[in-house]
């Protein structure tokens, strides 16, 4: 439903609002004003909330092709205990995880809650990341056919698409390549090179991403792993041209802002909960937690 306000447009989709101005400051220019993401009564509700969205964004990964084998995790942390951590368990198939098959882990490698095996990987890189980064919610790692072919460049992402402008000067490279990332210092390093970023590009390896929630974690590894293929696609032909500095910038604090990772996570989730409805078989007892 829109309005004719000649300085305010309206849609509304699902109870949540999504808005732009007129730029004061800026005449013939407009601001978005976007949906928020949504707030909780109590840690339960929140917790179940979580784990819903941790178990679409496996299923979004594996429809889009992201995943390999039994490579790759993905983590969120506990809205009620920060220093423990929810991630996959080691070997079941991105398409098939529910959030009753989730393990709980602390940032000392004990699984606090399930019974279900953990990769070494997940824990030595996940729970450096999230000590790390207090802010970061969640964690996204997975051994993606464009982010592994890229990082073999070893050099960070060219401005040469809006897209790519999301992760302008807000990614780094993690150079070298170690093996299976087992070593707890290894982590820490990761942790180290990730820094204030958004995301690392492992070199020989892959992508790895952070957001204030699992939405926005999981969309900048599908629009990273993206940009990855655009810039591979445009090299292949001919030398892409970047964007200008300033225009990156600017551009990177509206597609790049938290807020915009959230929401253009939505159409995904909307997508895969449609297709996939058990999604959304979590109950009271997956918001309750006692250790």
């Amino acid at each position: 439903m829109a309005s004719d306000n000649s300085n305010i447009k309206v849609f509304q989709e699902a109870g949540e609002k999504v808005a732009f101005t007129k730029d004061s400051s800026n005449p013939g220019r407009f601001v978005f004003t976007m949906p928020q993401p949504p707030t909780f009564a109590n840690v339960e509700d929140e917790r179940r909330h979580l784990k819903q969205r941790l178990v679409a964004a496996y299923r979004v990964f594996s429809k889009l092709g992201l995943d390999e084998g039994i490579a790759g995790h993905l983590t969120c942390r506990d809205p009620e205990y920060p220093e423990l951590f929810w991630v996959n368990p080691f070997g079941k198939s991105f398409s098939c995880i529910t959030a009753k098959d989730l393990l709980l882990v602390d940032h000392h490698g004990n699984v606090v809650k399930g019974r279900s095996p953990l990769n070494a990987a997940a824990f030595v890189i996940h729970s450096k990341i999230h000590a790390a980064r207090p802010d970061a919610v969640a964690a996204c790692h997975s051994h993606s056919l464009h982010g592994k072919a890229f990082s073999s460049l070893a050099r960070p992402l060219l401005p040469i698409t809006q897209d790519a402008c999301m992760f302008y000067n807000d990614h780094a490279l993690f150079p070298g390549f170690n093996g299976v990332v087992a070593d707890e210092a290894e982590g820490e390093r990761m942790a180290e090179t990730l820094a204030g970023h958004k995301a690392l590009i492992l070199q020989n390896h892959g992508l790895l991403t952070v957001g204030g929630s699992v939405d926005e974690a999981a969309f900048w590894f599908i629009a990273l792993d993206r940009s990855c293929q655009a810039q591979l696609l445009a090299e292949a032909v001919g030398t892409p041209v970047c964007i200008s500095d300033e225009v990156a910038r600017d551009s990177h604090r509206t597609v790049g802002s938290r807020i915009s990772g959230w929401f253009n996570f939505q159409p995904y989730y909307e997508r895969i909960v449609r297709e996939q409805p058990d999604i959304l078989d979590v109950d009271e007892e997956d918001g309750k937690l006692v250790i």
